[in-house]
C-alpha cells in the first residue's frame, strides 16, 4: 500500500506516478528536535510521526532542496513551509528580512484587502488549485512570499549557469590556443576555431 503525504490535506501519495512528474517524498528527521519542528509545521492536533510518515516534495521550497547527488534530499535543517491550511489553522508567518521581500509586502499591505474584495464574485477557483486566490489576507502574503522565494531560486540557478557557461567557455579558450601553439589544427578544427571565435570578446 503507498504511502500518503502526511500535511493536511495533501493527497499526494508516493508512486511511480507521483516520481514520473517529479514529486519526491521524505521521511521525518531521526533527530528528536528537528522532526518536533516538522510535526509542528503541520498544525495537526495531536500528530505525531511515526517511522513510515512522510511528506512530499511540494512542502518545502527549492532552496530546501540538496540535488547534487542522484537521490533528492531534504538539507539539514530544512523545516517544511509550503502549506495551504485553512483559515482557522493559520498562524503568524516568517518574515523574510531582504530588501526585495520588504518593499513587496510594503505593498501587499495597502492593496491586499482590495484584491480579495474584487475576487468575491469569482466562484470557480478553489483553494485545491495553486492558481486560486487565497481567501485571506494572511493567505496571500504567504502566497507572495512563496513566490519570492522561487524566484530568488531560480535567480541564484541562474547566475551558477552563467557562470558555469563562462567557465566552458574560457576552457575551450585555452585548449584551441594550446592547439595553435603546438601546430596540431587541421581542417575541422580551424572550423571549430571559428565557431568559438568571439569567445574572449
Amino acid at each position: 500500500m503507498p504511502h500518503s503525504c502526511s500535511a493536511w490535506n495533501c493527497t499526494n501519495r508516493f508512486s511511480s506516478q507521483t516520481r514520473s512528474i517529479g514529486i519526491t517524498f521524505h521521511r521525518f528527521p531521526k533527530d528528536s528536535h528537528l522532526r518536533k519542528r516538522w510535526e509542528t509545521a503541520l498544525r495537526r492536533k495531536g500528530f505525531s510521526a511515526s517511522l513510515s510518515s512522510m511528506l512530499c516534495s511540494e512542502h518545502f521550497r527549492p532552496e530546501d532542496f540538496d540535488r547534487t547527488g542522484q537521490t533528492v534530499r531534504i538539507r539539514t535543517g530544512a523545516v517544511p513551509s509550503v502549506f495551504r491550511f485553512p483559515a482557522h489553522l493559520h498562524k503568524h508567518v516568517f518574515t523574510r528580512t531582504s530588501k526585495t521581500s520588504k518593499k513587496a509586502e510594503e505593498t501587499l499591505s495597502l492593496d491586499c484587502s482590495q484584491l480579495v474584495q474584487e475576487a468575491e464574485p469569482v466562484s470557480v477557483a478553489t483553494n485545491d488549485h495553486s492558481y486560486a486566490l487565497p481567501s485571506s489576507n494572511d493567505d496571500l502574503r504567504a502566497r507572495l512570499r512563496e513566490a519570492l522565494a522561487r524566484v530568488e531560486s531560480l535567480e541564484r540557478e541562474r547566475r551558477n549557469a552563467k557562470d558555469r557557461e563562462k567557465r566552458a567557455k574560457k576552457t575551450v579558450s585555452g585548449l584551441l590556443e594550446d592547439l595553435r601553439m603546438k601546430k596540431l589544427i587541421n581542417e575541422d578544427l580551424k572550423e571549430q576555431i571559428d565557431l568559438y571565435s568571439g569567445i574572449n570578446k
